[in-house]
């Protein structure tokens, strides 16, 4: 990455500093993951994703009739969705399915070798099978990270032939205190986590144990690798039905055909809704070297994007960046980022274990400590949980 660095600082931990000038809307940088998974709960509930890139694989329409429950459902514009159905492949041993030739090849060569079951139909027994069967078991929806990607980083070390380099790689991802360590565990899979956590070492260590990261596989180092997970990993969602959205934003129409089109779209996502909620994209997550790096702003000068509809990620500039500059990017939704210093600071305080001092943060340090009834509520139900 030419235009910005990771530096390393003794408080701070990584960050990532521009090193030329970017204006608003600027790419800083695109990057793949060294590893990324589907999450199991969205891969069971048939939300078709290549297993590499993590590319949606139902065209629009296909996507739209399984979402809004609706088979005869007929999409506009049918040229505007992008899937490439005749280019999708699968490994000829297992029949996990791909975009490409170009993907199944690519997982081949990196981990999917170790990870193959070499049967067309999963085997309820194999190891992997009842690593994947635990977890749903621990992690219901919505998920926020997928014990396949431990698995996948552990073959990826064994499949490896520079062991070191891929290990040092992974060395780089900021690390977590015991404490810390636990109260992401603790986060991730709730009240049992401690006996949850050792079923899946247990479970991994059936299925993948390796004498070159033995270290992985002590219950110390297994929960430190929950947590490297936990802290590091990065949402990646894909969907046909957004890239056809998207594309039929860009047609040149009538202003009828334009009204026509866009009360059909709303009224799809309200048939949606209605069917399946939010959970509209196929949903993953992934370790990305230099975002990983990014640290946390309340006023972020930098945003996440995934245009490509795979694992390819984007960091774009959403303001004016200096050479120097640190880019900071917000862990918070839009919608978080809108409450009271407060209510900000106590989100990320329970998810990421800070108390932020950016800008916005200390311009506000002043005003009173307000929490919206919703969080009220939250606290109250989290209380009563725990009695």
């Amino acid at each position: 990455m030419e235009h910005v660095e990771i530096r390393v600082d003794k408080l701070k931990g990584r960050s990532l500093f521009a090193v030329k000038d970017f204006k608003k809307g600027d790419i800083l940088f695109e990057e793949t993951p060294l590893v990324c998974s589907q999450f199991e709960w969205n891969a069971l509930y048939k939300y078709l994703a290549c297993d590499h890139c993590m590319k949606s694989l139902e065209n629009a329409e296909d996507m739209s009739r399984r979402l809004a429950a609706n088979p005869s459902l007929v999409l506009p514009f049918p040229q505007c969705c992008k899937v490439k159905k005749e280019e999708h492949t699968v490994c000829p041993h297992c029949k996990v399915l791909y975009c490409s030739d170009g993907c199944r090849d690519s997982a081949w060569h990196l981990y999917h070798r170790v990870l193959c079951q070499g049967a067309s139909v999963a085997d309820p027994n194999h190891p992997t099978e009842k690593l994947k069967d635990a977890w749903r078991n621990m992690h219901y929806p919505p998920e926020t990270s997928s014990i396949m990607l431990i698995a996948r980083m552990i073959a990826l070390v064994k499949q490896c032939d520079k062991k070191d380099q891929i290990l040092s790689k992974f060395a780089e991802f900021c690390k977590s205190t015991v404490n810390e360590e636990e109260h992401i565990a603790h986060k991730l899979l709730g009240k049992e986590f401690q006996e949850q956590l050792e079923i899946l070492r247990s479970l991994v260590c059936e299925a993948f144990y390796d004498e070159h990261v033995q270290q992985w596989f002590t219950p110390e180092g297994f929960r430190s690798l929950f947590a490297l997970i936990g802290t590091n990993g990065q949402g990646v969602g894909t969907s046909s039905l957004s890239v056809w959205v998207h594309n039929c934003d860009a047609l040149e129409l009538s202003d009828e055909e334009r009204q026509t089109l866009d009360a059909f779209i709303d009224q799809l996502y309200v048939d949606i809704e209605k069917e399946s909620g939010t959970f509209l994209n196929c949903e993953g997550s992934g370790l990305y070297t230099f975002q990983s790096a990014c640290n946390h702003s309340c006023q972020p000068n930098a945003e996440v994007t995934f245009p490509h509809n795979n694992f390819t990620l984007q960091m774009v500039a959403v303001q004016d960046i200096k050479a120097g500059e640190e880019i900071c990017i917000s862990y918070l939704d839009e919608c978080d980022r809108e409450r009271s210093r407060h209510s900000r600071q106590k989100a990320l305080r329970e998810n990421y274990l800070f108390n932020c001092n950016c800008s916005l943060c200390q311009s506000q340090i002043d005003d009173p400590d307000v929490t919206s009834e919703e969080e009220e509520e939250e606290d109250e139900e989290q209380m009563q949980e725990d009695s």
